[in-house]
């Protein structure tokens, strides 16, 4: 070894045991508590929120400048926003040489985050302090574990809470500047773990996904979760970049159980059975309105051997023209319960889907495929066939406004074409349904049957209303 370079290396060592010393000093020497309040007022200048340690602030050295603060509680107009039964913060050493504090790792345990926007649109995160320009942001890793996370929006009383939650970050780079450029200059890559996610609606359990960030485009692939005792996977991208946020989500729940879904309707059991659920959607806007105006993409609910109880359907619409109190968006709304979303189903009197003959039916096949175009769902395949008789849908779902689009519920024969039918029309919430339209005699003989077609439809034939892919019963 040449002398140079031992001399090199014995500088080096020489450094850093000096740099150890100095820190064994402040272990043995400087009480970290003592430095607790000037720990406390210079970060709640920095946030712009208050900061309270309630425990001790201790110091360790490995694996390196370790500052370990207990009971953290980071508070904006007098409610927690963040608390933390231990919070680590991983100091480098060299710059404290110059006098620099720089933080390389933060590490959350038991934290409970909990956000909240209010009915003017304002986040409980944010300060004037959020407004203007941003210090640069380097930092190795971030992790959280045994997390809680707590939203609500008062505006439009959605929200969720999520618990068993565990985020591991690595090399969040924030390039800084102004903090309407946050997003577009902030990248890291990320994996997250909630062990359950609840929302007034339903359940989500073991929800994982992968981030990668960059130059404002967000990849989260693979999303996985169980809902409704199925496992679904998807990804979602988030782009950024532009004037206008774009928005890319797919998704597929193959399997799920189609009495878990109607649990967040009703508590009777509606329906038993297996279905597939896929979603392709494509959004862009910076307010929810603005996304609903430009969805855009399918959705799809397949399922097959199907019990839906309540009512025998086939002894029902074989009993048709003589009791005359049949209600076909009845039966309509169990195709809501897929692509269309809860937001349908919950407008309607679901509950009058049980007041029929009683018994149950079999569907043999269930088809619901939407197409999306500037946030109206168009029906393009949606029916159902019981062991005598198929069901069919058409029209369009509004989202935009909230409204049905001319939609359609018809009792249909082997040719496609409809026997009875029945409309529903106006707001989600509100809707008008007509009475049913008998077009066909059900069970007449020939000759009646002939009579009201040439009726209904000059030179006999009627008008093929479904075409698609749920064959008729034999």
């Amino acid at each position: 070894m040449s002398k140079s370079l031992k001399i090199i290396l014995f500088a080096i060592s020489g450094f850093v045991g000096l740099l150890v010393l100095v820190a064994v000093a402040l272990l043995l020497f400087v009480d970290p508590n003592a430095y607790k309040p000037r720990f406390e007022a210079a970060a709640s200048g920095a946030l712009g929120m208050e900061v309270r340690v309630g425990g001790r602030l201790g110091i360790g050295l490995f694996p390196g400048l370790l500052v370990t603060l207990e009971d953290v509680h980071i508070r904006t107009r007098g409610v927690d926003l963040v608390s933390a039964k231990e919070v680590r913060l991983g100091i480098d050493l060299l710059p404290l040489i110059q006098k620099e504090v720089r933080i390389g790792k933060i590490a959350l345990k038991n934290p409970s985050i909990s956000i909240e926007r209010d009915r003017d649109g304002k986040f409980n995160f944010e300060t004037p302090q959020t407004v203007g320009t941003l210090p640069a942001l380097d930092l190795a890793k971030v992790s959280l574990s045994d997390g809680n996370i707590l939203y609500a929006d008062k505006k439009s009383g959605e929200g969720f809470e999520a618990g068993d939650c565990s985020l591991d970050v690595r090399r969040l780079l924030l390039s800084g500047g102004k903090s309407t450029d946050l997003i577009k200059n902030l990248s890291f890559t990320a994996e997250l773990d909630c062990g359950e996610i609840r929302t007034k609606d339903f359940t989500v359990s073991d929800l994982k996904f992968s981030a990668d960030g960059k130059n404002g485009v967000f990849d989260l692939k693979p999303v996985t979760m169980r809902v409704f005792s199925g496992q679904g996977s998807g990804s979602i991208r988030a782009d950024f970049s532009g004037a206008v946020p774009l928005y890319h989500v797919r998704y597929s729940l193959p399997q799920f159980r189609i009495e878990e879904f109607f649990k967040t309707l009703s508590p009777q059991k509606v329906a038993e059975g297996s279905m597939d659920f896929s979603a392709n959607l494509s959004m862009q806007g910076k307010t929810v309105n603005e996304m609903k105006q430009t969805a855009n993409g399918e959705a799809a609910l397949r399922g097959e051997n199907l019990t839906l109880n309540g009512r025998n359907l086939d002894l029902e619409f074989s009993r048709f023209e003589s009791s005359q109190n049949f209600n076909l968006v009845d039966v309509g709304a169990f195709f809501f319960a897929g692509p269309v979303g809860l937001a349908i189903t919950k407008g309607y009197n679901f509950a009058s889907i049980f007041q029929g003959s009683g018994g149950n039916s079999k569907i043999r096949t269930l088809a619901s495929d939407w197409k999306v175009g500037h946030g109206v769902a168009q029906a393009q395949d949606v029916a159902m066939a019981t062991n005598e008789h198929r069901i069919a849908l058409r029209g369009g779902l509004d989202f935009v406004n909230g409204r049905f689009d001319d939609v359609t519920v018809a009792l249909i024969d082997a040719e496609g074409c409809a026997k009875v039918q029945q409309k529903i029309r106006g707001p989600f919430q509100k809707p008008v349904v007509e009475k049913p339209n008998i077009l066909k005699s059900l069970a007449g003989p020939a000759l009646k049957l002939l009579k009201k077609g040439r009726k209904l439809f000059p030179g006999g034939e009627c008008e093929v209303i479904y075409a698609g892919s749920v064959a008729p019963p034999k």
